[in-house]
């Protein structure tokens, strides 16, 4: 299960690699010439609106179950992403890219809880370490390919690129762990 997981969540975070905020925040001043400091702005709320997304999940985790948090509230965060990449203008690139963060950070106290849940306790530190150091690998190789997209086009190639990849995962994780219910 660990490697699993392992596996989907390096898709994840690769997938996430195409959309860090510095080249995020590249884009939206090459492609719509957004202010320097316009840009700390937005990634400031952003980063906020990500903050409290994190505190809605442990209800909706309860609620509906922490695989259908961690899905069902990153499928959209993602079509925002990708909504962003086609947008005509400043105002609603920024205005996706809002929305979706307001949604992203749900699937992260879900998805910690999930593997924690379903390895016994002393196994608990090593899957930890297992499922996070090839997170960020992963996350490494992205932003190569994203800067390539950005030098040959404005247009929000890496965005979409993110959108889809995490996607991907998004549904493949949720036909492979949809019924392994955790242990406690």
């Amino acid at each position: 299960i660990v490697f699993q997981l392992t596996a989907l969540f390096s898709l994840d975070s690769f997938g996430g690699g195409f959309a860090v905020d510095s080249l995020v925040a590249l884009w939206l001043y090459q492609r719509f010439g957004l202010p320097v400091a316009a840009l700390g702005s937005v990634f400031f709320v952003a980063r906020t609106l990500s903050a409290f997304s994190q505190l809605a999940s442990p209800r909706l985790a309860a609620r509906f179950g922490l695989i259908e948090t961690m899905v069902f509230t990153h499928i959209p965060a993602n079509l925002f992403l990708i909504l962003a990449a086609l947008m005509p203008n400043a105002t609603l690139a920024v205005t996706f890219l809002l929305l979706r963060m307001a949604l992203s950070s749900m699937d992260v106290p879900a998805r910690q809880s999930y593997v924690m849940s379903v390895v016994p306790p002393e196994e608990r530190a090593g899957a930890a370490s297992v499922t996070n150091v090839p997170r960020s690998f992963a996350s490494a190789l992205a932003p190569l390919l994203a800067g390539a997209l950005l030098k040959a086009s404005t247009f929000g190639w890496p965005l979409i690129a993110a959108g889809s990849l995490k996607i991907a995962y998004d549904l493949l994780l949720l036909r492979q762990f949809r019924h392994v219910r955790p242990q406690e």
